[in-house]
């Protein structure tokens, strides 16, 4: 019936009979109110009134941006780096400006198992962190039965997997690109001193590999148990018939300031060139260690990091971890994967595994099949008491 009042009339006469209908209608008003008295007024709408919204536990709902939790320690001996790390990611997401993620988050030092289940529980969709490695382990599985990924801050490259991706600076790649460097600069000779312990056997390994890769040669590998004596004996240990022109030393730039003078005593490594790995990049001292000078190590890029730190100490009034970074490029990570992300539905995991990798202020990155992070390094050189880039990180992936 409406569709059909909306058609055309033919002919002239209905129209009259409208229009002199409409006449009467209005000279009939007309007559009814007399001139002069005022306008009738409707009577006033009364205000209607709406049960105030029921009061939910937890934290509030929000149906407009993305949950994300930050496990990370706020208490107790880590309190520093976390809180570093949290700060980290506030900051990007000021800087990003975006709508679409929340990020809410929990301390691990009363238990990150506990942390990942209240994250949950309150409907977070991505979990970033934890920073231990022995915490991965605790909520990777938690995380990955409610199907909720774990982009961690450990280095540990055997947590990774099944859900749970690894952001932290892992010393193989360090070791390579350093190793890979030297054997292109005329080096063939290597020698390596190694904390005993499971990052010493993995600094190890990455060695051999990376020295055979490149085509250099490694005479001597020794071990000790950081104590400045087992570091002298296994020195004193170097065969004396096999000179070499570099030598790895895979710890702290601390550690290596201390075996250093020992080495320049033997007849083998009197003039060797000293390799760090990516430990010396968290060291904000190391140029301060006049026994690493000339020294090389790799390490993610130190130029924008430069320009975010002047950024954290203005807003929070103190200088960052170094390893805050990776706090600040995983939330860039998870802005630019939520324009992609519809609300109510799991983050899509699958974009974790763009082989073009994602941007950050430690350079580019991605994830390789076991959910680790490779990433471009530079080489610096210790000079002077700074550390200078001698072979600047690529920008991109596009060649690999």
């Amino acid at each position: 019936m409406a569709e059909a009042a909306l058609k055309p009339q033919r002919g002239k006469s209905l129209f009259r009979l409208a229009a002199m209908a409409g006449a009467l209608v209005l000279s009939a008003c007309s007559t009814l109110i007399p001139r002069g008295a005022p306008p009738v007024q409707p009577p006033p709408k009364q205000p209607t009134t709406s049960a105030p919204a029921p009061v939910e536990p937890g934290i509030p709902q929000d149906q407009q941006r993305h949950r994300v939790a930050l496990l990370v320690p706020l208490s107790g001996s880590n309190a520093g780096v976390g809180q570093s790390l949290a700060n980290a990611t506030q900051l990007a997401l000021l800087d990003t400006k975006s709508e679409k993620v929340r990020i809410t988050t929990y301390d691990t030092a009363g238990g990150a198992a506990q942390a990942a289940r209240r994250a949950i529980a309150d409907g977070n969709g991505l979990i970033l962190g934890p920073l231990l490695s022995e915490n991965v382990r605790a909520v990777a599985p938690i995380a990955r039965s409610a199907h909720v990924p774990v982009i961690s801050y450990s280095n540990d490259v055997d947590a990774a997997g099944n859900g749970a991706f690894i952001m932290g600076y892992t010393p193989n790649q360090s070791i390579e690109r350093v190793v890979d460097y030297a054997v292109k600069s005329g080096i063939t000779q290597f020698a390596g001193l190694v904390p005993k312990g499971l990052y010493g056997e993995r600094a190890s390994a990455a060695f051999v590999r990376a020295a055979r890769d490149a085509g250099g040669q490694i005479v001597s590998i020794q071990n000790y148990d950081r104590s400045r004596a087992s570091i002298n004996a296994a020195v004193g240990r170097f065969p004396s018939t096999s000179p070499f022109q570099a030598v790895l030393i895979a710890d702290s730039a601390g550690t290596a300031a201390v075996a250093v003078p020992q080495i320049r005593k033997t007849a083998v490594g009197g003039n060797a060139r000293v390799l760090g790995t990516e430990l010396w990049n968290t060291d904000s001292a190391v140029g301060d260690e006049a026994a690493l000078n000339g020294a090389w190590f790799a390490s993610v890029p130190d130029g924008l990091y430069r320009q975010y730190a002047t950024k954290y100490r203005t807003r929070f009034g103190k200088a960052p971890y170094r390893l805050s970074s990776i706090g600040y490029d995983s939330v860039l990570l998870t802005v630019r994967i939520a324009r992609e992300w519809p609300m109510g539905r799991p983050f899509p995991m699958n974009a974790l595994m763009d082989k073009d990798g994602f941007a950050g202020l430690d350079g580019a990155f991605r994830f390789d099949r076991n959910g680790v992070a490779q990433r471009m390094l530079e080489v610096q050189e210790i000079r002077g008491g700074q550390t200078v880039t001698i072979s600047p990180a690529p920008r991109s992936f596009a060649n690999q």
